[in-house]
């Protein structure tokens, strides 16, 4: 990661500590940035009068605050890193920085697969859009990467990104569209700041016109999620090394085969852990009560565990069949391989019980 080329707006922190003549800040930044941490820092104490604590246990999201934890030390101020701000109360004064990368690649690498992504789009909309008529057609459905859930009403391209890089949009809509593409930078929930932003469990910005995606940015977090949400065509484009990929359907549907694999696997087990993430942006209490009153209508027992971190050493030795996640959504998806038992989503656990059903396609657990 080429530092230099970061904004990471550490001027307008130092003139928020100086206004409010703050003496004592937290900074809380993501993985990716820790090795920069101690730097950072070194920076915020020479231009301002605060002293500076890193928050230095790991930070999945803005979803992932630690205000409590800081308020107690007699932090006044909280600088999040590498985040927007989402629709949560974090209880004390905190200036979230979104970071942006200034790596402008060509479009010209991506545009073959656009071009392939648009016509299956055009396929989708000229094709039936009829529910399967047997369980074993839903269950084939189920296990189908592209045009699972929803039939299309267009073949848009949707530009979206990850908020590094959010400020090449508007940009890139107009080259897209010189290119002879019909573009659309989604508008998501209350989740998402930014238009065209995606997060890992927030995916509301997608519409039915749009018939398949660009991502600008880099990994496969974000497209993983987009896919297994949609069900549609994603190419990427990497800003840090100007690569064109796309998400390969066989590997989506080498994912969904694993989550209808769990979902068959958890059909005769009895006792069930039911997490509930202790973060504040992951805090599903009343879903995990939901699932509970479920299990135990259908004769089976759930218990209710709350933990900030989810990890294999932290629940694999406690004596149930599987496990329910409504912490984030994406433990289950990303880390299902780490755990001894079965670890599903609320969903799977509803098609499991029947309380779903397999034709309407493969849900993916997202936080609103």
């Amino acid at each position: 990661m080429d530092l230099d080329r970061h904004d990471f707006e550490l001027d307008d922190l130092v003139a928020k500590i100086k206004e409010n003549d703050h003496r004592l800040v937290a900074l809380q930044v993501p993985e990716g940035l820790k090795m920069q941490a101690l730097e950072m820092m070194d920076s915020i104490e020479t231009d301002s009068a605060a002293k500076v604590v890193l928050a230095a246990d790991p930070c999945y999201g803005a979803c992932d605050l630690v205000h409590d934890k800081m308020k107690l030390m007699g932090v006044e101020l909280v600088a999040h890193m590498g985040h927007s701000q989402m629709n949560i109360d974090s209880g004390m004064p905190t200036h979230f920085i979104p970071v942006t990368y200034d790596g402008d690649p060509e479009l010209s690498p991506v545009l073959p697969l656009l071009t392939q992504h648009r016509a299956i789009a055009e396929s989708r909309l000229a094709s039936s859009s009829d529910l399967p008529e047997s369980e074993e057609q839903a269950k084939e459905k189920f296990l189908d990467a592209v045009g699972r859930v929803a039939p299309l009403e267009g073949a848009k391209l949707g530009l979206v990104g990850s908020i590094q890089h959010l400020h090449l949009l508007p940009d890139y809509v107009k080259r897209l569209e010189k290119a002879g593409f019909d573009v659309e930078i989604p508008i998501g929930g209350e989740r998402l700041t930014f238009p065209g932003q995606v997060l890992g469990c927030n995916y509301s910005g997608d519409d039915p016109s749009i018939g398949h995606y660009l991502f600008l940015g880099s990994g496969d977090f974000h497209p993983i999620g987009l896919v297994l949400h949609t069900g549609k065509p994603l190419a990427m484009l990497d800003p840090y090394t100007g690569e064109a990929t796309e998400m390969s359907f066989e590997r989506i549907e080498r994912i969904l085969r694993q989550r209808f694999g769990y979902i068959m696997q958890i059909a005769d087990c009895k006792t069930f852990g039911i997490l509930i993430g202790e973060k504040p942006g992951q805090m599903r209490r009343n879903l995990a009560l939901r699932m509970k009153r479920m299990l135990e209508s259908h004769g089976k027992k759930g218990y209710l565990l709350a933990m900030d971190h989810v990890g294999p050493d932290l629940i694999d030795f406690y004596p149930v069949d599987a496990f329910v996640n409504t912490a984030c959504p994406r433990i289950a998806i990303d880390d299902a391989v780490k755990y001894a038992k079965p670890l599903v989503t609320p969903y799977e656990l509803e098609v499991s019980l029947g309380e779903k059903k397999w034709e309407h396609g493969y849900q993916f657990d997202e936080i609103p």
